[in-house]
C-alpha cells in the first residue's frame, strides 16, 4: 500500500503545481491554459511509472517510519550519551511481543482494507468509462454516415482550412438529438437528425467548432485525463484539473470559431439554439458542443473583447513542456529516505520458525562504532537509534552457526530485520598419542597405491518434482524472498539433507522451500559407474505479481 501512497503524494505535488500555474496564467489564452492542464494531468499520471526508470534522489526524513511499532519499542541503557569507538550500548527491550504482533496485524488489516477500497473505486470508475465507450460504439454503428451533400462539402472545406490529414467521418444520429465528437485515428462527428435542415451559417459554425476539437486532439487528451482520474479517484485536485480541462477545451474551440470570422452575436445565437434542441452524451465519452453547465460562461467570454484568443504557439508549447519536465522529473526521482537515527529492531528465529531468546547481536559501522543487543524471551531485539549507512551484523548462540552479514540501512524497511539462525556443525578431533617402546622397529615405509583415474560423471536427472507452496502469511503480508539451499542427493536418488544458506530470510519461506526440496527424487548420480552422493545448490524465489 505504500507505493500507492507514495504515488498519490507525488502526483498531488505535480497537480497542485500545475493548477497554480493555471491560476497564474488565467489571463492568457484558453488554448494555453488547456495545454497547461493537459500537461499537468499527464505529469500526474506518469510520475509513478517514471520513478521506476529514473535514478532515485533520496532525501532524509527526521523520523522513523514503522508499520509495526507505532509506539517506542525499546529503551536503551548506555554508560554515556555518545557511543564512540571501543564502546557499546546494550538495548533492553521493553515492549511485549504480543503487543507488537497485535499492532503489526492491525496495520496489515488497515493496509489491506485501504487497498480494497482503492481497487473498488478504480473498478467502479473504470467500469463506467468502459460501459460508456461501448455505448458510444453502439451509437456510431446505428448512425447514418454522411458522405455527400452540403454537410460533407462544408466539412471538407473546414478540414482543409485546418490542415487536417486525418479522414473525419460525419454521422447523423437516428435516435435522439446528439451533437458530439470523438475518436483519435478515425475521428467522428455526430450530428443530430435535424442537421439536414440547418442553414449554411449554422453548419459552418458547428463544423468549425467540432473539427477544432479534432485538430487539437481534445478527445484523446480528455480520455487520458479520465484514466488518470480513475487511478487517483480519491484525489479532488485531479478531478478539479480534469473538469477545468473540459471547460478550457470548449473555450479554446470557441476562440477557433471566432478566428474564422464568425461574430460573437451570431455564434452565441447558434450556440443557444443548439443547446435548446441537442442534448450531450456523457462528458467522459465524447466532447459535446452545447453543454448546458458551461454555456453561460462561454457566451460571456465571447462578448469580452479583452480576452486573449491567440492559438497555441510553438514557443508556448515548448514552455509548457519544459514546465512539465521540471515538475515531473524531480517528483518522480525523489524518494523518502530514512536517515535515522532510528532503532534497528527485529526477531531472531530458528530453522523451524520458533523464536530464539538470549541471542547476542552486534552491529558495527564502517568507523568501528559498535552497538549491542540481546533477544528477549520472544526473540525480539532492538539496537539503539542508528543512522543510515553500511553495517556488519553479527549474531551468535551456542549450538548455532555464527552469523556475519553485511547490510545497508537506506530505506525505511531496512530498519526492521527478520533473522534465521542455522544449526551449527558438530565437529570433534581426537588425537591419541603414546611414546614408541624402546627397541620397537620403525613402521615400514608405505608403498603408494596406484592412482585410479576417473572423472566419468553422469549427472542426476529429476524424476519427482514438487513445487514450493507460497506461505499464506507471507502472501497476505505482501512479503517476498529468495531462499538459497544446499541439498545432498544420496546414492539412491533421494534428498537426504537440506540446508538453508542464509540467515536473511523469513523462516516461513525457508520451511516452505526446504519441504519441497526434500520431496524431490532423482536417479542415482554415477561416478565412473558407481552411485555417489552429490551436493546440489538450489535457489527458490518467492515473488508476488501485480
Amino acid at each position: 500500500m505504500m507505493w500507492l501512497l507514495d504515488a498519490a503524494i507525488r502526483s498531488t505535488v505535480v497537480t497542485a503545481a500545475g493548477l497554480l500555474l493555471f491560476v497564474c496564467w488565467r489571463r492568457r489564452s484558453a488554448a494555453l491554459r488547456h495545454r497547461v492542464l493537459a500537461a499537468t494531468l499527464l505529469g500526474a499520471g506518469s510520475v509513478a511509472p517514471a520513478g521506476l526508470l529514473l535514478p532515485a534522489l533520496t532525501f532524509p526524513m527526521p523520523f522513523s517510519i514503522s508499520a509495526s511499532s507505532p509506539a517506542p519499542v525499546a529503551s536503551v541503557l548506555t554508560s554515556s550519551p555518545a557511543i564512540s569507538e571501543g564502546h557499546s550500548a546494550r538495548a533492553v527491550t521493553a515492549a511485549p511481543a504480543r503487543h507488537r504482533e497485535t499492532a503489526s496485524g492491525a496495520a496489515d488489516r488497515w493496509r489491506r482494507g485501504l487497498l480494497v477500497v482503492w481497487l473498488a473505486g478504480v473498478l467502479v470508475a473504470g467500469g463506467r468509462l468502459i460501459a460508456g465507450l461501448i455505448r458510444l460504439s453502439g451509437i456510431a454503428r446505428r448512425a447514418e454516415r454522411i458522405d455527400t451533400g452540403p454537410l460533407a462539402r462544408t466539412a471538407g472545406h473546414v478540414a482543409a482550412a485546418y490542415g487536417l490529414a486525418r479522414q473525419v467521418t460525419l454521422l447523423r444520429s437516428r435516435r435522439g438529438e446528439l451533437l458530439a465528437t470523438w475518436g483519435l485515428r478515425r475521428p467522428r462527428v455526430l450530428l443530430p437528425w435535424h442537421a439536414g435542415g440547418w442553414s449554411a451559417a449554422r453548419v459552418h459554425v458547428v463544423l468549425c467548432h467540432e473539427l477544432a476539437h479534432v485538430r487539437r486532439y481534445d478527445w484523446a487528451i480528455q480520455i487520458a485525463s479520465d484514466v488518470v482520474s480513475i487511478v487517483y479517484w480519491f484525489n479532488p485536485l485531479v478531478w478539479l484539473a480534469s473538469r477545468l480541462l473540459r471547460r478550457e477545451s470548449e473555450r479554446a474551440c470557441d476562440d477557433e470559431v471566432l478566428a474564422r470570422g464568425v461574430t460573437p452575436r451570431a455564434y452565441a445565437t447558434h450556440l443557444l439554439a443548439l443547446a435548446r434542441r441537442c442534448r450531450a452524451t456523457s462528458p467522459a465519452l465524447a466532447i459535446p458542443m452545447a453543454r448546458h453547465s458551461t454555456l453561460e460562461r462561454r457566451v460571456a467570454a465571447m462578448f469580452n473583447p479583452a480576452l486573449d484568443r491567440r492559438p497555441l504557439s510553438r514557443g508556448a508549447s515548448a514552455l509548457v513542456a519544459v514546465a512539465l519536465l521540471s515538475l515531473t522529473v524531480p517528483a518522480a526521482a525523489l524518494r523518502a529516505g530514512q536517515s535515522g537515527p532510528a532503532p534497528v529492531e527485529g526477531v531472531v528465529y530458528d530453522p523451524t520458525g520458533a523464536v530464539v531468546p538470549a541471542v547476542s547481536l552486534k552491529l558495527q559501522d564502517e568507523q568501528k562504532v559498535t552497538y549491542e543487543a540481546t533477544t528477549d524471551g520472544a526473540g525480539y531485539f532492538a539496537f539503539p537509534t542508528v543512522p543510515a549507512g553500511r553495517y556488519v551484523l553479527e549474531a551468535g548462540l551456542a549450538g548455532f552457526r555464527p552469523l556475519r552479514q553485511e547490510l545497508e540501512l537506506a530505506d525505511a524497511a531496512d530498519w526492521h530485520r527478520a533473522i534465521t539462525l542455522q544449526v551449527g556443525d558438530v565437529r570433534e578431533t581426537i588425537i591419541v598419542r603414546e611414546s614408541r617402546p624402546a627397541g620397537a622397529p620403525s613402521a615400514p615405509p608405505v608403498t603408494p597405491a596406484p592412482t585410479r583415474v576417473g572423472g566419468n560423471v553422469r549427472p542426476p536427472r529429476k524424476l519427482v518434482d514438487v513445487k514450493p507452496v507460497y506461505p499464506p502469511a507471507m502472501r497476505e503480508a505482501g512479503r517476498e524472498g529468495v531462499v538459497p539451499l544446499e541439498a545432498i542427493i544420496s546414492r539412491d536418488g533421494s534428498v537426504s539433507s537440506v540446508r538453508v544458506l542464509t540467515a536473511q530470510v523469513h523462516p516461513d519461506f525457508a520451511i516452505a522451500a526446504a519441504d519441497a526440496v526434500r520431496q524431490w527424487r532423482f536417479d542415482p548420480t554415477l561416478l565412473n559407474g558407481v552411485p555417489v552422493e552429490v551436493v546440489m545448490n538450489v535457489s527458490i524465489e518467492f515473488s508476488l505479481s501485480e
